[in-house]
């Protein structure tokens, strides 16, 4: 959430950042009209305490004096029913704040490009230089017809449109990938963590994808418990309402999760294949840090993601995003863009960002510094979304009669 006291302090300012991250102007005003009228009630409850704490100084004056107190003790039982009234309004204003606030997005850091969407994105390097084919690839769904990889209607039986069989090797290589990224995660100093693949409301509040994205949720009927978008979600709610140490930080994690969402926004978009499923893989990074050296964790965690892909051979470039096309809690975002011949264009398959402390004020995560409470930094992104790498193998790995190499750092795993 953000700052509400830097709101507070800096509304023009606030309202300009938020405005590029494409919040509705109207949207803007109403938080400003709640803000004064919390402004304004809290005003009128600091004056009417003033008057009681002024009273019930003169009730000993009265007494030293002889003087009759029953009209000041009128006055004062008058005054404590309006601080109460006001105490009520109080209440009723920050709660209508709050509600408000949890739907606003982070502010973008000043360094961020302006930009209205994906187009104004920066691209900042390349990595790996695209194999040239003496041959038209394939997409990944014809070589997993070719090679009975990928049972799509059997998938579609099971369950709806966008979920997907793997069979034989496909799933053997989901696996091996699954198993890789968690061992070079590892080597990062990530800690490996199995945690719950279903999550209660305050958890999903508490990284920003509720209220906001509720429709795109998968919600336990009956249950005040959804299944994860994300592995995020878990990852940074460990140290929910805590309070840790300095000497803690950072606290790196990674772990692997199947991930749900309902992609209520992408009708239309990826039918074919398995670029756009209800049901993915993913490995997950996750990191607490200080403030002070967030930044730092952020470059390692980016480097950390392209060295994995460099490492599977798959040529990729690094995306630096733009105001207009950053996520809901990030300040800052550097996407892994991996090539896809078949498709003949870069893909998404890792988005790296930094919250700095949004969620951490959703979630109440805190470090001790200098005997003071400070909220810290968390930073996520995905090394890597399992099923887009299968993928990228498929399409990278391809020989002209559809059969698909297996990448030498994964052949280990493969056994």
């Amino acid at each position: 959430m953000i700052d509400l006291k830097f709101l507070q302090n800096n509304f023009d300012l606030v309202s300009q950042k938020l405005q590029k991250k494409g919040v509705d102007s109207a949207v803007i005003e109403r938080l400003g009209e709640e803000f004064a009228s919390l402004k304004a009630i809290n005003a009128k409850l600091e004056a009417a305490q003033a008057d009681q704490n002024q009273m019930s100084k003169l009730f000993g004056q009265y007494k030293k004096e002889g003087k009759d107190v029953a009209e000041l003790k009128s006055k004062v039982d008058a005054n404590k029913e309006l601080i109460a009234g006001y105490q009520e309004e109080s209440r009723s204003a920050e709660d209508a704040l709050y509600t408000i606030a949890l739907s606003i997005p982070n502010l973008p850091d000043d360094d961020v490009p302006h930009g209205e969407d994906e187009h104004d994105n920066i691209e900042l390097r390349r990595v790996l230089e695209p194999r040239r084919f003496d041959f038209i690839p394939k997409e990944h769904w014809e070589l997993a017809e070719m090679n009975g990889w990928i049972d799509f209607e059997r998938g579609v039986k099971l369950a709806k449109s966008r979920f997907s069989v793997l069979k034989g090797q496909a799933a053997r290589l989901e696996r091996a990938l699954i198993n890789f990224f968690l061992d070079q995660n590892a080597k990062r100093g990530f800690e490996e963590l199995c945690v719950p693949f279903i999550n209660n409301e305050a958890m999903l509040q508490g990284t920003g994808q509720l209220p906001k994205f509720g429709d795109d949720l998968f919600k336990i009927e009956d249950e005040n418990l959804y299944l994860i978008p994300t592995a995020e979600v878990p990852l940074t709610n460990l140290y929910h309402d805590e309070i840790l140490s300095e000497s803690d930080l950072p606290v790196l994690m990674t772990g692997y999760t199947p991930c749900f969402r309902k992609e209520a926004g992408s009708a239309g978009r990826d039918t074919r294949g398995m670029i756009r499923q209800h049901q993915f893989d993913k490995v997950e990074m996750v990191a607490i840090a200080h403030p002070d050296k967030s930044d730092e964790v952020f470059d390692m965690m980016v480097e950390n993601a392209s060295d994995i892909l460099t490492a599977l051979g798959l040529p990729h470039r690094v995306v630096r995003l733009c105001d207009g096309d950053l996520g809901f809690s990030a300040a800052t975002t550097i996407d892994l863009e991996v090539w896809l011949p078949g498709q003949n264009q870069y893909r998404e398959i890792s988005s790296i960002s930094n919250t700095r402390d949004f969620q951490a004020r959703r979630a109440k995560i805190r470090f001790k510094e200098d005997k003071k409470n400070r909220l810290v930094h968390t930073l996520n992104g995905s090394a890597l979304a399992v099923g887009r790498t299968l993928i990228a193998i498929m399409e990278n790995y391809q020989n002209v009669d559809g059969i698909i190499e297996i990448p030498e750092v994964l052949k280990p795993y493969m056994r």
